[in-house]
């Protein structure tokens, strides 16, 4: 006996052929090619989505704070291109093999939501930031205007409304670009435009050779974007620092001087809030003393350090920082609003970033629109389409509140200040200095090491320790840990603290950890 299910599916299979028979019979051909309507299996589509995101929810989401998971399964890149199907092929695959395809790219991909995932200046999940992707991969948005991207528009003036506001200015301007990299660049051309208005329409051609300045230990896009804009990395005065990585003012105020004895033309100071390796914030209120005295343009690096301006104790790092032209700030690192997620602040009320970049398409901003077109923002970006970064920040900070986004930096200071503590208590791990922020670089000797006296033969062997500690963890999977060398320092650790997922017992695993992986080194 037949069942009303066995029934149903019969039925709905008789329609399904009767549908395609219907389409056939009415079919419209151009160019051999039937247009009657669509081509794609919607049922089967959503089948997919539905069980793809059951697999990002059992394998990604639901083991981010799991410490027995590997935070990577390393495979040296002949043999993972062996593991994983990557060739494209002329038809497509059955989703079955696509879905094993998903697994296998989370398996071998790093998991760096893991609380043990210390190698780079972001870390960790935030749920909220997630579930903002979710959406606006979904919705596919492109933010340029409002008419087709109103909502997200709106979140990213309300964000940057709030930014401006926590920098100290009372009014300004911003966008959010795809790295703190572009946000620099933005800013490094925007000095040069509104130094010299002409170039955006006459070129390089017939200006004077413009200089400007940067501490020792800026980050590296200041060397790309000076190439890029053809301004040339020679006319990069680096400025020297202090033990601390800090740009030393009376220093930079030399270099100043020397330009303009030179015949060139300053236009612009980078100062940083946070340095990528040392975590080091320049004096930005003896800098911007520089730059109104020599009528420059300051602007900020704090891609990294921005973040202590939500807190109220660890503020006092960017002292100065309302004095800015323009930041950069990116709450993708210490916020964790997922990558990427950068805006750069201008501390302007003359619509100074549309006029740099306006190139006035008219397909996209018409100006006899039947709303207020002020809202066409993507005029005053370089990109066309753009990603809507603010929204990731904006949900997860109307989950947390400020408060939250404050106690998750008062945290992950707090645990940097636990690790210093715990370092200066063992044998066989030294600082190389006090930190400041959420960086913590140090050297672990093994005892081969320890009683050796630091002349060129220990130096020269401890270069060789970081590195092999970083391959058998990661062969292991059980942590990862950055190490570099630096200003004429041997290889050392750092170690970034982020997560509200780390605890004080993963720092205390980090330490035992590296130890047992280097004791016999």
């Amino acid at each position: 006996m037949t069942s009303s299910a066995d029934r149903g599916g019969e039925m709905e299979v008789d329609n399904n052929k009767q549908e395609v028979f219907q389409r056939k019979k009415n079919a419209v051909l151009v160019n051999g090619v039937i247009l009657n309507g669509p081509i794609t299996d919607s049922k089967a589509g959503e089948k997919f989505v539905e069980e793809a995101c059951k697999i990002i929810m059992e394998e990604v989401v639901q083991k981010a704070a799991d410490v027995t998971e590997k935070v990577c399964e390393w495979q040296p890149p002949e043999k993972l291109k062996k593991l994983l199907d990557l060739e494209m092929r002329d038809t497509g695959e059955p989703h079955q093999k696509l879905l094993q395809l998903c697994q296998d790219i989370i398996r071998y991909s790093v998991k760096t939501n893991h609380p043990r995932f210390f190698n780079q200046l972001y870390a960790g999940i935030d749920y909220y930031s997630l579930v903002a992707r979710f959406i606006t991969e979904a919705l596919n948005p492109s933010v340029y205007t409002y008419e087709v991207s109103p909502v997200f528009l709106l979140v990213e003036e309300a964000v940057l409304k709030r930014m401006i506001e926590f920098i100290g200015w009372k009014e300004g301007d911003g966008i959010f670009n795809p790295g703190g990299s572009v946000s620099n660049m933005y800013a490094m051309n925007l000095a040069r435009y509104k130094y010299c208005p002409e170039i955006k329409e006459k070129g390089l051609s017939g200006l004077p050779r413009l200089v400007l300045f940067a501490s020792e230990e800026c980050h590296y896009s200041m060397n790309k974007a000076a190439s890029f804009l053809g301004i040339g990395t020679q006319n990069i005065y680096f400025i020297a620092t202090d033990e601390r990585g800090k740009m030393i003012p009376e220093e930079l105020e030399k270099q100043v001087q020397r330009a303009r004895k030179e015949g060139a033309a300053p236009f612009l100071v980078c100062a940083t809030a946070g340095t990528t390796v040392l975590g080091a914030f320049d004096p930005l209120d003896k800098v911007a003393d520089i730059c109104e005295k020599y009528g420059l343009w300051l602007h900020v690096d704090a891609s990294w350090g921005g973040s202590a301006l939500m807190s109220r104790k660890h503020r006092k790092l960017l002292q100065g920082i309302h004095r800015a032209d323009s930041v950069a700030w990116n709450p993708h690192k210490m916020l964790m609003a997922g990558i990427q997620c950068c805006a750069l602040l201008v501390k302007d009320n003359s619509d100074l970033l549309k006029k740099c970049y306006s190139a006035k398409a008219s397909y996209l901003f018409q100006q006899d629109k039947f709303y207020d077109v002020s809202y066409d923002t993507g005029d005053k970006s370089i990109q066309c389409s753009r990603r809507p970064d603010a929204f990731k920040f904006w949900m997860t900070w109307k989950a947390l509140g400020t408060a939250g986004l404050e106690e998750r930096v008062n945290r992950a200071l707090a645990l940097a200040s636990y690790l210093v503590g715990e370092i200066k208590k063992r044998e066989g791990f030294q600082l190389l200095l006090e930190p400041e922020y959420a960086n913590i670089c140090f050297w672990y000797i093994p005892p081969s090491l320890r009683k050796t006296e630091e002349g060129p033969e220990f130096w020269e062997k401890l270069h060789q320790v970081a590195p092999v500690i970083k391959e058998r963890m990661m062969k292991k999977g059980s942590m990862m840990l950055g190490y570099q060398p630096h200003r004429g320092k041997v290889n050392f650790f750092r170690q970034v603290v982020i997560s509200p997922q780390v605890s004080r017992e993963d720092m205390d695993f980090l330490l035992d950890e590296i130890d047992s992986l280097g004791r016999d080194l």
